[in-house]
């Protein structure tokens, strides 16, 4: 594919991401991905980028984060012919788990993945809608680590650099469609 055309598909994806001033709460400039969610040829156009950018990684599988990441991982995961791994939040996932808790702004929140979701040394890939404080990535990066993947890349649809979160991956290839 020809810069030219990698540039269009990127361009296509900004004009689809809608900003939503003051939400959740007033001061903050939310970055809305369901215009884009809704666009087939912008939808397609984000999972052929993810794809891309994740093949290089020859991942075994894609783990996303709920719930915005399984919109974006579970076709990425079908396109490469590998097998996808949710994410969720506590008391979501029906066998054992592990389970990862993280700071927030105002508290801690905590995510599980299926004890057995993985085997010794998979090459992963973990895959959300946004990248913003790296909280909820780090947190997942953790949990692939404790039950004995390789985390070989993350990637994301949307970056918002002023937050800095790529800083909690070291160690993490990151690749985003869009930075902010």
């Amino acid at each position: 594919m020809s810069t030219a055309q990698h540039d269009a598909r990127r361009v296509l994806l900004r004009s689809r991401v809608r900003d939503v001033p003051d939400f959740p709460k007033p001061g903050i400039l939310f970055r809305d991905l369901t215009p884009l969610m809704g666009d087939g040829v912008a939808m397609r156009a984000a999972v052929d980028l993810l794809a891309e950018a994740t093949v290089r990684h020859r991942p075994e599988l894609i783990v996303a984060i709920e719930s915005r990441g399984f919109i974006f991982g579970a076709p990425v995961a079908a396109s490469l012919g590998v097998g996808f791994v949710p994410v969720r939040k506590p008391g979501k996932l029906p066998h054992k788990t592990r389970r990862r808790s993280y700071d927030l702004e105002y508290g801690t929140d905590a995510l599980e993945m299926h004890a057995d979701a993985l085997v010794q040394g998979a090459r992963v890939v973990i895959i959300d809608d946004l990248l913003a404080t790296g909280g909820t990535a780090s947190a997942t990066v953790e949990l692939v680590r404790e039950i004995g993947g390789f985390v070989v890349g993350a990637a994301f649809v949307v970056e918002l650099d002023l937050l800095r979160g790529r800083e909690r991956l070291s160690g993490v290839a990151v690749e985003s469609l869009l930075k902010y």
